[in-house]
């Protein structure tokens, strides 16, 4: 049998190992290929795992015994999953793994743009706090969160961690899902998105990518929300109408954005967000702890294993 690992340079850049996947088979790991590369790469491999390379129909009509594809992580719209489905290929991902880190992150951009630690390093650093008399505190940002007002928007399992981190630093947390616009959970006060928009300091977003999310928080979104309120957002960059968004940055409508997605990555020069003021962008690291990487490894050993065992992975997603 044989395994090939498309792009493993992003789950594995040196610190972890492949070799669980030897037991299975000879493997192959390039740390990234191209899509176009990608299909005579895989032409004849048994299993294949896939970070973002695409696997679609010009790679499938080359691989005749392909059996089973795997995404290097939740999301798998890189897979042709309705070709595999027609040609009995399995297809599975890694839910959950990053479920801590990613509300962890999450937290971290709320509290960047609460807490200007940077400025206040760079004022010691730069001798502003050697006995320079009328030293001004408020030359950089520094909000206190208890009593404030956060919203979920998306409160799966990651927005409900993100959510209990919140609550643990005093904040008043609302949330909404499709399913829920209503009552309590553990603790966290369910609205409709129009109480959520309208109500929060800080407003984090944690949806899948749909057409009807693409482009949701654009103008008309952002006038419904508090003056100076900031949006984190460790979803999809595409949820974001990102010209809308740094109009409203420039102008001050919005307090902050503290961003770990953008719509193309890795980020366009051009991209309006780069430049606007108060944000903090990161390069889509949400889910790159050792320990969440670790996780789900774990998790594809499982699932390949299964697949083996049982004809059906652990987590297949048709």
């Amino acid at each position: 049998m044989k395994i090939v690992v498309t792009d493993g340079f992003a789950v594995n850049p040196g610190d972890l190992t492949w070799d669980f996947l030897e037991k299975y088979g000879d493997v192959e790991v390039y740390d990234k290929l191209s899509d176009e590369e990608a299909p005579d790469k895989i032409s004849d491999a048994d299993y294949v795992f896939t970070n973002r390379v695409k696997i679609g129909e010009a790679a499938l009509e080359k691989c005749k015994n392909l059996k089973y594809i795997s995404a290097l992580g939740t999301g798998y719209d890189m897979i042709d999953v309705k070709r595999c489905r027609e040609r009995g290929i399995e297809v599975c991902n890694v839910p959950g793994y990053s479920t801590a880190s990613v509300a962890q992150h999450a937290f971290t951009l709320l509290l960047a743009n609460a807490f200007d630690l940077e400025g206040y390093r760079n004022m010691v650093k730069d001798g502003k706090w050697t006995g320079i008399p009328g030293f001004r505190y408020h030359e950089a940002k520094f909000v206190e969160l208890e009593g404030k007002t956060v919203g979920v928007y998306g409160c799966g399992a990651i927005g409900m961690r993100f959510a209990k981190i919140c609550q643990a630093f005093g904040m008043n947390v609302l949330a909404t899902r499709r399913s829920k616009t209503e009552g309590y959970e553990d603790g966290v006060k369910f609205v409709t998105p129009e109480e959520l928009i309208s109500q929060s300091d800080y407003l984090s977003l944690h949806c899948p990518l749909t057409d009807e999310t693409r482009g949701m928080v654009n103008a008309e979104f952002i006038s419904k929300m508090k003056d100076g309120a900031v949006i984190v957002n460790t979803s999809r960059g595409a949820v974001l109408n990102e010209k809308d968004v740094a109009d409203a940055l420039i102008s001050g409508k919005l307090g902050g954005l503290g961003a770990d997605v953008l719509a193309k990555e890795p980020a366009d020069p051009n991209n309006p967000l780069l430049s606007a003021p108060n944000t903090v962008i990161t390069p889509h690291c949400a889910w790159t702890s050792k320990e969440a990487r670790l996780r789900l490894l774990d998790v594809l050993d499982k699932n390949l294993a299964s697949f083996i065992e049982t004809g059906a992975g652990i987590n297949r997603v048709f």
